[in-house]
């Protein structure tokens, strides 16, 4: 399942694992996709906004404006950025160098 949406992966060996008319569902592996989607949720949209904010800014030293600062890379414009980061509690000063 690495790699690939796991339900496309348990469709397809459905089909596969199947004879005649019938669908035959390996009902044994739902457990692993069940897990595979609860991992994928996990978290608020507030804190994966928050993570993916830090992901970029040691990219870009600080940087938040230019076409090649922390705003351009995530489509934003630095003033949205700076608001996100204020409301998030992210400091710029963490980031430069």
């Amino acid at each position: 399942m690495a790699g690939e949406y796991p339900s496309r992966n348990f469709i397809e060996r459905s089909v596969i694992l199947s004879e005649g008319d019938r669908l035959n569902a390996p009902l044994g592996e739902l457990r692993g996709v069940a897990s595979w989607l609860a991992s994928e949720s996990e978290g608020t949209l507030r804190d994966r906004e928050r993570e993916h904010i830090i992901e970029i800014l040691p990219q870009t030293r600080g940087a938040l404006s230019g076409p090649k600062g922390a705003a351009a890379r995530l489509g934003l414009k630095r003033t949205t950025l700076q608001y996100k980061m204020q409301r998030l509690g992210i400091l710029r000063t963490d980031y430069l160098n």
